[in-house]
């Protein structure tokens, strides 16, 4: 029986919940590869980060289910599990992953739109007279 180690990534309002296992490097989002989930180059280098700054690309297969927020989000929240799921894995990547940043989760948000004003900080134009 192998292992199989989980965990989970947030960003922006997406949730990612990552398994990871030992494999060839396989990678599927919501039973899709990552390819075709993840249509721009800039977002697939972002999730394969974490296993590049490891030095564990080609040597385990990720299974992920991420829903919530958009693409870019998503593509956050992914990094995020995968990141936390390789500690798991193997507590001497901490410190590597950790001075990238990897293992903290981005706490920004969208600011609500405010009544009384067109979105959360531009206001309607005012007219003296």
């Amino acid at each position: 029986m192998e292992i199989v180690y989980n965990a989970t990534g947030r960003r922006k309002r997406s949730i990612a919940r990552v398994w990871l296992k030992p494999g060839t490097g396989n990678i599927l989002v919501n039973h899709k590869p990552l390819d075709s989930y993840f249509p721009r180059e800039t977002l697939r280098m972002l999730i394969r980060q974490p296993l590049e700054i490891a030095g564990v690309v080609n040597k385990y297969d990720i299974y992920a289910l991420v829903n919530g927020g958009g693409l870019s989000g998503q593509a956050g929240a992914l990094r995020h599990g995968i990141a936390r799921a390789l500690v798991k894995l193997d507590s001497d990547m901490k410190p590597r992953l950790k001075k990238e940043g990897l293992l903290t989760r981005d706490p920004r948000e969208v600011e609500r739109k405010k009544y009384g004003q067109k979105k959360a900080r531009k206001r309607f134009q005012f007219s003296k007279r």
